[in-house]
């Protein structure tokens, strides 16, 4: 049996050092600047980008999106998404 999206996103935050969550929920700003950090994004930790850009540029860096652009990201991450940065964290 596949793991659901929910299993996804906690096998991501401990990967990175973050918590397992008990409810169901999105990833906050300081976890997907975690993500950032351990698929190798560039970002400022002083001062976090927004969002969508920071799943952009997760998902560019994983293989998913061409660039970077934040608008492509705009949503929180779907099963397939979560699924390629899983595989990429276990690959590192």
């Amino acid at each position: 049996m596949s793991p659901t999206v929910d299993d996804l996103r906690n096998d991501i935050r401990q990967a990175v050092g973050r918590y397992e969550r008990v409810e169901s929920t999105a990833f906050t700003k300081e976890a997907l600047a975690a993500i950032c950090g351990a698929v190798g994004y560039d970002i400022d930790t002083n001062e976090l980008p927004s969002k969508p850009q920071m799943r952009a540029g997760i998902l560019w860096t994983v293989g998913v999106l061409d660039d970077d652009d934040p608008d492509d990201a705009a949503s929180p991450f779907r099963k397939a998404d979560l699924e390629a940065i899983a595989t990429a964290l276990r690959d590192e």
